[in-house]
């Protein structure tokens, strides 16, 4: 981004309300985290050859889903550790 760009931006910013800020700031979280998840992709599918050739075996569906359910579980108590009243009404 360009010096002209970014002054531009902060100007537009910056006539926000607090509600338009907070959307802005949960988009740029957004586009932030959908980087780190292509990224994420990216470097898997690069190893993928590696892992075929030192004759990993594909893991089950079942074995996918249970990764992912511990990584999420996981996520929930640090956040909750962090925030520990966020998850109450």
């Amino acid at each position: 981004m360009n010096a002209t760009t970014e002054q531009d931006l902060l100007s537009k910013i910056r006539t926000l309300s607090q509600e338009q800020l907070a959307q802005v700031e949960d988009f740029v979280e957004f586009l932030a985290s959908k980087a780190r998840k292509r990224a994420a992709l990216d470097r898997l599918l690069a190893i993928a050859p590696a892992l075929e050739a030192a004759g990993v075996e594909p893991m089950s569906m079942d074995e996918i889903t249970a990764e992912v359910r511990a990584v999420r579980a996981e996520r929930r108590a640090r956040q909750a550790a962090k925030d520990p009243g966020a998850d109450r009404p």
